[in-house]
């Protein structure tokens, strides 16, 4: 049986500390060392991106996190057009041993009125 994706991404989103854009922007002001991952497509990042943020595709997430966030413990917010690709990234991530690893789950619209 073929699981849908839209089970995987439920599923993920139990395991994961899911969070609306005003909360993401309250959490990201009062952490210092909080890092904002744009886990869009490139193309998506080049057209509109949070000034904040570093973009890492879903796909290469898993091989290129350790560049962008060597220490595990560090303050974590993925976003990417709806929520669905950060919720799978931030699993993923929490099965490396990223343990402080957060998703905006809102549309990126959204999220980029909130972050400017």
């Amino acid at each position: 049986m073929i699981v849908p994706v839209s089970e995987l991404i439920a599923s993920a989103k139990t395991h994961c500390d899911c969070m609306d854009q005003v909360a993401a922007k309250i959490f990201f002001d009062r952490h210092e060392n909080a890092i904002i991952i744009d886990v869009r497509e490139p193309k998506e990042a080049e057209a509109s991106k949070l000034n904040d943020s570093t973009n890492i595709p879903r796909g290469l997430l898993e091989l290129k996190i350790a560049d962008a966030c060597p220490d595990p413990e560090t303050p974590i917010l993925l976003h990417c057009g709806g929520g669905g690709r950060a919720s799978l990234s931030a699993y993923s991530l929490q099965m490396m041993g990223y343990s402080n690893v957060h998703v905006i789950d809102a549309k990126y619209d959204d999220i980029k009125a909130a972050f400017g």
